[in-house]
């Protein structure tokens, strides 16, 4: 029989994950429409239920010592509409669902999801997050990128929750992030981008390029990133069919549902051409 489990403290659900085998429910923005029934009757969930959004510790937003703390039952509108959390993560959680669902789902279920379609993890990997994991026992920092290993794939372990998104604070001189979908915001993407450059005495400092749902988990090479480095702008927008040649063999999409993989491709290209483009 199925247990469902509404913790009011963040010791106790921990407690529940450690005793036994159970989903961790945060929005259930996604884990509604995975195990929804197509016959309209009731959702039936096959696993243990542990309904996290009581867990008022993990609610909140705090810019400390050169980094901005998520609490992971945060809703998206939230993070959205705060001073603190950068332009960039605003605006992609800007196209993600409707207002509705935003005041409801979270960053750490987006993470937890595992989707390589996920809109904030471009970003969220763009800016070097990291996750802060917990457990009866303690807690471990992971970095994003190496957090999630696969769709729906990541390196946690069973008794583990997410309870902490940690983002570095930093301004880019230029950024951007496109999401490309069938419908604004209600659409998951087909494709994503985002990219952020830092320029300092007319020559590339920083340049960071992430790409979603066009890989097994978002693509980012920091090896390719830093051969651009010391470049001047112009010698990177001359030099734009080697550095997508150099991201060619890395971009590898699938045909599903929502679209091909030679469309994710060639639009992923063109997002990376544009964003050289507009330097």
């Amino acid at each position: 029989m199925v247990k469902h489990i509404i913790p009011d403290t963040l010791s106790e659900a921990l407690k529940y994950l450690y005793q036994g085998d159970f989903q961790v429910f945060a929005g259930g923005t996604d884990l509604m429409v995975q195990n929804r029934s197509w016959s309209e009757t009731s959702i039936e969930f096959t696993k243990n239920m542990l309904y996290c959004f009581n867990l008022q510790e993990l609610k909140g937003i705090t810019a400390i010592d050169g980094r901005i703390e998520i609490g992971a039952m945060t809703p998206l509108e939230t993070i959205m509409n705060h001073p603190d959390v950068p332009s960039l993560l605003s605006e992609a959680i800007g196209e993600m669902a409707s207002p509705a669902i935003r005041h409801i789902a979270t960053l750490a279920g987006n993470i937890g999801n595992a989707s390589p379609a996920g809109d904030s993890l471009p970003v969220l990997i763009l800016y070097d997050a990291w996750v802060e994991l917990r457990n009866m026992a303690g807690f471990r920092m992971i970095l994003l990128k190496d957090l999630i290993i696969g769709p729906r794939k990541t390196v946690m372990h069973p008794e583990e929750m997410i309870v902490k998104i940690v983002i570095p604070k930093h301004r880019f001189d230029f950024e951007r992030f496109v999401k490309v979908g069938g419908r604004k915001a209600d659409a998951i993407s087909k494709v994503s981008f985002a990219g952020a450059v830092d320029i300092e005495d007319g020559k590339i400092a920083d340049l960071r390029l992430t790409f979603g749902a066009v890989g097994k988990t978002v693509v980012r090479n920091e090896t390719v990133e830093g051969a651009w480095i010391g470049m001047t702008i112009s010698e990177l927008k001359n030099g734009i069919w080697r550095l997508i040649d150099m991201y060619d063999p890395l971009i590898l999409p699938i045909d599903d549902q929502r679209s091909n993989k030679h469309y994710r491709k060639t639009v992923a290209i063109n997002l990376l051409r544009d964003f050289v483009d507009q330097l």
